[in-house]
């Protein structure tokens, strides 16, 4: 999955915002204003910054090289993926979707109630 397909993914879902909060190449990806996915657009290979639940993060990392402890997050939480790995084109998309979903669940009431009318 290149930048591209990435990005073209998360907005196939509610409520995705695209921002670069931090400088100019730092690209976050956002529901209802909550980021879900980091990326920088200036490093060699594509890696992504995911939110996980902790215990599956661990799973993940145990069993796939290309899943590290998210870079420059709080590493119980976020993962940082290198999508030009081997891992398959659903696994990345389920990824995207674990960090979209717990994201969405974290939003406050009336967020979620807003998202769900979308």
């Amino acid at each position: 999955m290149d930048i591209e397909e990435f990005r073209a993914y998360c907005f196939s879902k509610k409520g995705v915002s695209e921002d670069f909060p931090f400088d100019e190449v730092t690209l976050c990806m956002r529901v209802m204003g909550k980021i879900f996915a980091i990326t920088g657009l200036d490093r060699e290979g594509f890696q992504v910054n995911l939110k996980c639940d902790p215990d599956y993060a661990v799973e993940l990392r145990e069993q796939y090289p290309e899943v590290q402890p998210g870079w420059h997050m709080n590493k119980a939480h976020w993962n940082t993926v290198d999508f030009e790995g081997s891992l398959s084109y659903q696994l990345l998309q389920q990824l995207v979707d674990h960090s979209y979903d717990l994201v969405a669940k974290s939003l406050k009431k009336a967020e979620r109630e807003a998202l769900e009318k979308l």
